[in-house]
């Protein structure tokens, strides 16, 4: 059994040519997909009318292939076109990032958008999650990010993308959304979530709400002047967690054990290996 939600917006022809391309690695690679989610600006609550489609899921193998010498590459990519990018990460790979800090599959197991899911996985996955992930590594993870897209989006305030500012605001957002829930481990994946939950100043929401209609409105926002309340928060908010000392961190004996007996019990589970021969 498996789940699956594609909201009515979506261009079915473009999630048709998906869900082929998800049957066609489960036959070409011998795997089973645990789940199949969209990421991106369309996951994320701020898609433009020419967002592309970015299809992201986790496979399993068979187990004798865990068991060989020669393991097969935990990557599963497909070609990449205009509209849409299709690829994957065996559980194995998921699970070892999800140790490192890394936040980007538990955007994937708290996506709105799921293509497939066998029944009850993403579930398990995600409370796994939740119980393993260290914040201080997560809270790492999107300072990274931030720091990142900050530099290579909004170099000259003056001349911005105005699109590519949500792609630094949101890291931005998830570091100042950790620092007010102190208590949470992960921040909300959905834009509009994350932003109602960060008590920001009003000004500060005005400007994000405006830009959030002009990207759902228009094919291209063009470029502009960063605006200087949005600037003031990414700027504080990136200095704040980097004087906080509290990032970093490190592998817990209990949390790999925990992650190693989620894999082999997986794996144990034959309800997930009824295609694979």
């Amino acid at each position: 059994m498996t789940d699956r939600h594609i909201p009515p917006s979506m261009d079915l022809a473009i999630v048709a040519e998906i869900d082929a391309r998800l049957d066609g690695i489960i036959s070409d690679h011998n795997v089973t997909i645990a789940f199949a989610i969209e990421s991106g600006s369309r996951a994320w609550g701020f898609p433009s009318p020419d967002s592309d489609y970015d299809c992201r899921f986790v496979f399993i193998r068979p187990r004798q292939d865990y068991l060989s010498l020669f393991r097969k590459r935990d990557v599963i990519e497909t070609p990449l076109t205009p509209l849409l990018d299709v690829n994957g990460w065996d559980l194995g790979k998921a699970l070892k990032l999800l140790l490192k800090g890394n936040a980007v599959i538990i955007e994937w197991l708290t996506s709105p958008i799921v293509y497939q899911a066998k029944d009850g996985f993403r579930e398990d996955l995600l409370a796994l999650a939740m119980d393993i992930a260290d914040r201080n590594l997560i809270a790492k993870h999107y300072l990274h990010l931030a720091r990142r897209t900050r530099a290579q989006w909004l170099s000259d305030p003056e001349q911005v993308a105005l699109k590519k500012l949500f792609y630094v605001l949101r890291p931005a957002l998830a570091l100042r959304w950790l620092r007010l829930h102190p208590q949470a481990r992960v921040a909300p994946m959905h834009f509009p979530t994350l932003c109602a939950q960060s008590a920001m100043d009003g000004c500060v929401a005005t400007e994000i709400e405006r830009l959030l209609e002009l990207k759902a409105a228009t094919r291209e926002m063009g470029t502009g002047v960063a605006p200087n309340a949005l600037m003031e928060l990414i700027a504080a908010e990136l200095d704040i967690a980097e004087l906080s000392g509290h990032l970093g961190g490190e592998l817990t004996p209990d949390a790999v054990a925990k992650a190693n007996a989620f894999f082999i019990k997986t794996l144990d589970t034959h309800r997930f290996y009824t295609n694979l021969h």
